[in-house]
């Protein structure tokens, strides 16, 4: 049974889409959500959070990546007891340069396809309450099982870390030369990784297609929808 806020709790909305947010914000006061706050923006939200007190902060983990956990971060020192609720259309945080060290304690995280219904993200809301100060790591949020057991592990899964962020420096247009000096390895071994990452990505070799583009394009789907 789904848990909803007896009290409900003082929650701060942070996303820099100006749709999502307003349209989120309505549909959980529609539901007896205390949303006490709005912010699109990185300035706008620690001056909310600093000004109101929110109990819960739940933002878009599209909002800049690692500058958004940075501000989570933040905000968790200011107060220990902050429960943190992230949404994402990206099923996998390495693909943001994250890994689960830096994720706040007790987050909770929601795939933004895994959204059938507002339960899952008052739930959520609930949970983040709940495990903000005991200790867990972050938490992958889905009403009808664990994430990482269901339909929504992905072939990203099974990239190692190094492959996983060889991947993201070809996204942002490095050679392999230059991933080479920023990795402190030689270029062969950039070489190999990238055909690795094609071999898994089940692209086949072919003289038309530009791979470094294919593979930027695999990374971009992979990191979610287009913003509008």
């Amino acid at each position: 049974m789904v848990k909803t806020l007896a009290n409900p709790a003082r929650v701060l909305l942070i996303n820099d889409d100006a749709f999502e947010l307003a349209t989120m914000s309505a549909s959980l006061r529609l539901h007896s959500t205390n949303i006490v706050g709005e912010a699109s923006n990185i300035f706008v939200a620690e001056n909310l959070f600093h000004s109101l007190q929110p109990e819960i902060v739940m933002i878009d983990l599209q909002f800049s990546g690692e500058e958004a956990v940075g501000l989570l971060q933040r905000f968790r020192k200011v107060d220990p007891e902050l429960g943190i609720v992230i949404i994402t259309s990206c099923p996998d945080l390495r693909l943001f340069g994250l890994l689960e060290k830096n994720i706040p304690l007790g987050s909770k995280i929601i795939l933004k396809r895994s959204v059938s219904d507002l339960s899952i993200i008052t739930f959520a809301l609930t949970e983040s309450m709940e495990s903000a100060s005991d200790g867990s790591g972050m938490k992958w949020i889905s009403i009808h099982a664990d994430i990482h057991e269901n339909s929504f592990i992905s072939i990203l899964s099974d990239l190692t870390d190094i492959q996983i962020e060889t991947l993201r420096l070809v996204a942002q247009g490095l050679s392999n030369s230059e991933i080479a000096r920023v990795r402190f390895v030689s270029e062969k071994s950039v070489e190999q990784i990238v055909a690795r990452i094609a071999q898994h990505l089940a692209i086949s070799p072919d003289r038309s297609r530009n791979l470094r583009v294919i593979l930027a394009g695999e990374y971009f789907k992979w990191l979610g929808a287009p913003r509008h």
